[in-house]
């Protein structure tokens, strides 16, 4: 394989939003520059959302004005309904991403909202985002299982990912949320949506609970998608997910890509210093084990 992959760093929003302790704004600056500087091109910022319900991004205007933000570099953040696109519009956001989930009971649980209601919140996001010329990114969870129903119908998945696309959503990126998926599995469903949705409108996005998520990535670059998810450190977690681990590490993806001669733009020894310092900032300090050659860091939240 060969060719350039984008790394979606989602480290500074899904990572973070379920520390326990509130970190300051001032930290979540200094980590998004910090990635800024790595060469990555897409760092997603904080959340829009309601600060009852995600208080660790309450301060997410804050956040966003504070970021130096690079020429080159996207700074996208995420919104759940026409409240949270207004404030991250007056905050100076160019750029959204809307939620889902494959599962109508996660859907329940997590946004108190079925799939079609979901997607019916969103209808006047992306009207006033096409207006605005604002790209929209859609997120798609519990692709391959779901804490409450189990197996998510692959069918499901096509049909979410298929409607968020035709209501002009840019890219999709499909997320094994509790990180339950297998390569062949991965593979299957990709390849089922893809046959829907153009593969190069296409993402992916593993936890990695049973150590599967890099397996899982490979399967899905052999099917030839070209944009990966990942969060710096490991960090995040499913706060309804009992035991779901973290997001896969972005060091770790970058170590991978890079052995299989594919290109990133991601200064990898950069990288893992900005997983260093997380750690630390974390109180992580003895837990990474990222060192310079991009070995797997174990900061993930385990909730």
């Amino acid at each position: 394989m060969s060719g350039l992959v984008r790394i979606v760093e989602v480290g500074p929003r899904d990572g973070l939003q379920n520390e326990k302790t509130i970190i300051a704004a001032a930290d979540k600056i200094a980590l998004i520059d910090r990635l800024s500087a790595t060469g990555l091109s897409c760092i997603e910022a904080t959340s829009f959302v309601s600060p009852k319900w995600v208080p660790q991004l309450a301060d997410a205007a804050e956040v966003f004005a504070g970021i130096t933000r690079r020429a080159g570099v996207r700074y996208p953040v995420l919104v759940p309904n026409e409240q949270g696109y207004a404030r991250a519009r007056a905050a100076g956001a160019d750029e959204v991403a809307v939620f889902t989930a494959a599962s109508e009971a996660f859907n329940r649980r997590n946004i108190n909202a079925g799939i079609d209601e979901s997607l019916a919140r969103f209808a006047p996001v992306l009207a006033q985002a096409r207006a605005d010329g604002v790209a929209v990114r859609g997120y798609v969870s519990t692709v391959l299982g779901c804490p409450y129903q189990g197996e998510v119908p692959v069918a499901d998945v096509v049909r979410v990912a298929a409607r968020l696309h035709a209501m002009g959503c840019a890219e999709i990126s499909l997320g094994d949320t509790i990180g339950v998926g297998t390569p062949a599995k991965a593979r299957a469903m990709l390849r089922a949506v893809a046959a829907e949705v153009p593969m190069a409108a296409l993402a992916v996005h593993f936890h990695d609970t049973r150590g599967q998520a890099l397996a899982n990535i490979l399967a899905c670059l052999e099917e030839g998608v070209r944009v990966v998810d990942s969060a710096v450190g490991g960090t995040g977690g499913c706060p309804y997910a009992r035991g779901a681990s973290g997001n896969v590490a972005s060091e770790d993806v970058v170590y991978m890509l890079e052995g299989l001669g594919m290109d990133t733009g991601v200064d990898l020894e950069a990288l893992v210093q900005a997983g260093r310092w997380l750690a630390t900032l974390l109180g992580r300090a003895n837990g990474s084990k990222v060192g310079l050659a991009g070995v797997r860091s174990t900061t993930e939240e385990t909730q």
